[in-house]
């Protein structure tokens, strides 16, 4: 089969973000993540041999001075020395172990020095997301044009009902050519808008389109950056630990936090007065999007900070009709925005889109500690919980908030 991932950029940008911020804070970090399918989904037989030679494929590709070049200039937030790094970045397929058992449910772990390994997670993602629908026949289902043209309506309806919105679909695409198609269309889409027309298509979140596209790269951080501190130091402090190296490393840019690691009232602990002013604003990726939206403006208000002023970007699951009627309640509470991904870049009719995500598990502040700790998220859906049930218990009583299965 074909080389799925063939630019270094293919990939989202928070992991670039991530990346740097962990070599400037974590040099010697080392962390474990794990492949879940949250579906437990039987792939075909030789699926685990393909990916094992994809993931060795990825060690060829290496960034260009075009995505070097277009990067410096688009995210002028990243310091120079990390280009410097991911010159001399390589993948190493050692790093990932994989297998498929009888029943043909796929297993995937990926160990080692978090700058290293830290790259390694959204591509195979995109890999396994893609290789499945290639190897069980339903790539011929997809239409190119039909895609386009959907994709087409989808940003016409957001920008007539005013939403700023993001494509944020590498890691569960149907392909990249799907991805690619999505993302031609609703950069054509915006040549509709009309002057009275609020809403916007501001970009995607995977850097090698938005240089095809002459878009901006979207992105901030992931959850990953917290698990991994509360492994190392604890849960109860991880999200102002990560605000604070955060801070340290991007000086106010790049200010949209992701909060719900832990739960809402755990980071509103953490949430100063200092970091509230200077963090643009927030993301909501778990729990009831309304509720959660009235936490954010009551916890603003409660620092003497206007919501109003401030950013929240939604992206739980969002769907075209779910972001115009989120827009439609947030507007004039806040400067709503919103990052959309399954729905754009996997929505093909025919096809089930995958529920995978990779996690980190397990973190130490150095390699020289002879064992990991281990950590897991916990966010506002219990269905969202990954670790070890173990340690997800340890986590939620360390932090005050009832085991799995409590009533």
């Amino acid at each position: 089969m074909r080389q799925i991932i063939q630019h270094f950029t293919d990939d989202d940008l928070y992991k670039f973000t991530m990346c740097c911020a962990v070599i400037d804070n974590f040099p010697r970090a080392c962390v474990r993540y794990e492949f879940v399918d949250r579906n437990r989904q039987q792939y075909p037989e030789g699926f685990a041999d393909e990916l094992r030679r994809q993931i060795e494929l990825l060690e060829n590709v290496i960034i260009t001075e075009e995505e070097i070049s277009f990067m410096k200039r688009r995210c002028n937030y990243l310091p120079n020395w990390f280009f410097v790094y991911l010159k001399g970045y390589r993948y190493d397929h050692r790093r990932v172990s994989v297998s498929q058992d009888a029943e043909g449910h796929l297993s995937l772990s990926i160990e080692g020095l978090w700058s290293d390994v830290i790259m390694l997670e959204v591509k195979l993602l995109a890999i396994i997301s893609e290789l499945y629908f290639e190897m069980t026949g339903q790539t011929s289902e997809i239409n190119l044009e039909d895609v386009y043209s959907r994709s087409v309506n989808k940003a016409r309806r957001l920008e007539e009902a005013g939403c700023l919105f993001s494509d944020f679909g590498t890691r569960r695409r149907a392909s990249f050519a799907v991805h690619d198609t999505v993302v031609r269309a609703m950069t054509a889409s915006r040549a509709m808008r009309s002057d009275s027309e609020k809403g916007d298509f501001i970009g995607t979140s995977n850097v090698y389109l938005a240089m095809k596209y002459d878009l901006t790269p979207i992105g901030t951080m992931a959850h990953e950056l917290i698990c991994a501190i509360a492994g190392m130091y604890g849960p109860q402090m991880a999200n102002h630990l990560a605000m604070e190296a955060w801070a340290a490393t991007y000086r106010g840019a790049l200010g949209t936090f992701l909060y719900d690691t832990y739960g809402w009232e755990a980071f509103s602990l953490n949430f100063s007065e200092d970091y509230a002013n200077m963090f643009k604003g927030l993301r909501v990726d778990s729990g009831d999007n309304l509720d959660q939206l009235e936490k954010i403006c009551r916890k603003y208000r409660s620092l003497g900070i206007d919501p109003r002023s401030k950013q929240v970007i939604f992206s739980n699951a969002l769907s075209t009709d779910s972001a115009i009627a989120l827009q439609r309640e947030a507007e004039g509470r806040c400067l709503p925005m919103f990052g959309i991904g399954t729905h754009f870049t996997n929505d093909i009719p025919g096809l089930k889109p995958m529920n995978i995500v990779i996690k980190l598990i397990a973190a130490k502040i150095t390699e020289s500690w002879p064992y990991y700790n281990d950590t897991c998220k916990l966010s506002e859906d219990k269905g969202k919980f990954t670790g070890r049930p173990e340690v997800v218990n340890r986590f939620l009583q360390t932090l005050h908030r009832p085991p799995i299965g409590a009533e």
